[in-house]
């Protein structure tokens, strides 16, 4: 009778078997999915109990599910056995092909480790395959897609206890509880894997309304900030192109945002300041510079550059804030011009006079060192029988005083040294004329129409000369009644012709309160030349102003 029922009963089994599979891997959490594991190997595998141990992510075992007896599912349940207990017991007693098996013969040496136990009370056995109370039967998890099933990663490991029949399985039991492992593996390792990807869509949405949220404080800040803001493109064909402005910018500067994308920060930029735009551009940072207007005007604003970064491309775009400060600017040059500047006539003063004509000059040393003379020799061709010629080296061959010419620093710098003509005569030479001038008869003005008048004609005179001078010569007031004119590029006659031309400028009438009053003029021609310094410049033409002043009579010296 037992052997023709037992087909009826392995089909029994496997429909049931099915069913409780196929809850396995509809259950909605991994904790749904090991209990139906347990659940499933006391109903459809016919164990009293039923004991899944999940590896945690440290190694170790919790007891995460127990079917079968409640008294076991309170006590042991959540209860954690160390990876090393359980090494231990899947090396030890019989290899039922992936299962474990650990007769009560060997099983009492793990009576005292860490692992939670519950054992099934029960009679000793009477025959050889009937199950012992403390026998052990283990069934490891490994996780699927590997051949073989065990060479896969543990994942768990199902304990069983006291098959209802009171016997050890047989060859087919022990395959369905090896399957039933491995199915309980896979369903394992969905549902962690849908747990994974539930928290991984929860943590996306976040980032998601976080990245929604922080671009939407972008967009708020970046179009009602009180200042201009701009993004513009960085590489390629386009870069520096505006790609978006907010009012702020598109109000400083008078144009339409529609208008601003048809322009890079290169197109509006006073021609100056564009190599201070394209240094900030590349690097970022803040630059002062003028940015033109619709009207045709400049702005001074203050500009700070940042890159924002792709993580994959590099910098991809140009945040850019301007500020308006052209109240600042207007300021500071009121006050650099008035340091600068007389503040009566407006020209330059006797600082800013020796500033540039200081500019144009350099100290050229009396003597260079042997290295120096060695790197000019290599330069210019020269050699120890010019060095003989020049008298370079003394009697000892050590000492020397070699003088070069212009030519000898130019290797050096790039500094045009400045000459002045030789001579009395125009020999063709042009060089930098300082025109010092001092007015005659100012002094009888002050005396007897007031020092008003005074500055009246000092007003004017100021403004004559500069009315009678090239674009880029310097007109500036020394001090007192003294004017000096720095013109390059002029030759002797040159000079003298300037100096005529300016005389008749300034004897003119002057009116001043409704009256006409006359002044002469006395100048003097100093050349400027590297080698001497600016006090020594002005001294020279001063003294040559004297003795012309005094070659002339003193009747005649007002009206020229």
């Amino acid at each position: 009778m037992e052997t023709e029922s037992e087909p009826y009963v392995r089909l029994a089994t496997l429909r049931q078997l099915h069913h409780v599979m196929a809850d396995m891997n509809t259950a909605r959490s991994l904790a749904d999915t090991l209990q139906t594991v347990a659940d499933g190997v006391v109903t459809g595998l016919g164990y009293e109990l039923a004991c899944v141990n999940l590896v945690q992510p440290d190694g170790d075992l919790v007891v995460a599910a127990l079917a079968g007896n409640s008294a076991a599912e309170a006590l042991i349940t959540g209860r954690v056995g160390s990876r090393d207990s359980w090494e231990r017991r899947l090396t030890m007693g019989e290899a039922w092909g992936d299962l474990r098996f650990i007769p009560h013969t060997e099983g009492w040496v793990l009576d005292e480790d860490d692992v939670p136990q519950w054992y099934t009370d029960g009679p000793a056995p009477r025959f050889e395959d009937e199950w012992h109370p403390a026998d052990r039967l283990f069934a490891p998890m490994y996780t699927p897609g590997v051949p073989g099933g065990s060479c896969g990663e543990l994942i768990g490991v199902l304990s069983v206890d006291r098959p209802r029949n009171g016997r050890h399985p047989g060859a087919w039991g022990r395959e369905a509880l090896q399957m039933y492992a491995f199915q309980g593996a896979i369903a394992i390792s969905n549902a962690r894997l849908r747990a994974n990807m539930q928290r991984a869509l929860v943590r996306l949405e976040r980032e998601q309304q976080a990245l929604r949220a922080s671009e939407e404080s972008f967009r708020q800040a970046f179009e009602y900030a009180p200042s201009g803001m701009a993004v513009a493109e960085m590489g390629g064909d386009q870069h520096g192109r505006i790609l978006r402005t907010n009012d702020a910018l598109c109000r400083l500067l008078g144009r339409p945002a529609s208008s601003m994308r048809r322009y890079s920060f290169s197109d509006l930029v006073h021609p100056e300041d564009i190599g201070t735009l394209l240094r900030t551009s590349a690097e970022g940072g803040r630059a002062e510079l003028r940015l033109c207007r619709r009207d045709g005007t400049y702005l001074w604003v203050s500009l700070r550059n940042s890159v924002v970064a792709d993580a994959a491309d590099g910098p991809r775009f140009l945040l850019t804030h301007v500020e308006d400060i052209e109240d600042r600017k207007r300021r500071e040059l009121q006050l650099a011009h008035r340091a600068s500047h007389d503040s009566l006539t407006g020209l330059p003063n006797s600082a800013e006079l020796r500033s540039r004509l200081g500019a144009r000059l350099c100290a050229r040393p009396a003597a260079i060192e042997p290295g120096v003379v060695d790197t000019i020799d290599a330069a210019y061709g020269h050699g120890p029988a010019d060095h003989a010629a020049a008298g370079v080296y003394d009697a000892n061959g050590h000492g020397f005083d070699y003088r070069p010419g212009p030519e000898a620093f130019d290797a050096f710098d790039h500094h045009v040294h400045t000459v002045a003509p030789e001579g009395e005569r125009d020999d063709g030479t042009k060089g930098l004329a300082v025109l010092f001038c001092d007015l005659d008869g100012f002094k009888s003005i002050n005396d007897r129409f007031g020092h008003n008048a005074g500055d009246a004609v000092l007003i004017e005179v100021a403004r004559r000369l500069g009315g009678a001078v090239r674009d880029g010569d310097t007109v500036a007031r020394l001090g007192g009644d003294e004017f000096v004119v720095l013109a390059d590029g002029l030759g002797r006659a040159d000079a003298q012709d300037l100096a005529v031309r300016l005389r008749s400028e300034i004897i003119q009438p002057i009116r001043v309160d409704g009256r006409a009053v006359r002044v002469g003029a006395s100048f003097g021609i100093g050349w400027a030349h590297c080698g001497m310094t600016a006090d020594e410049v002005l001294q020279s033409a001063d003294e040559r102003m004297y003795i012309e002043k005094r070659s002339r009579p003193k009747a005649h010296r007002r009206a020229g």
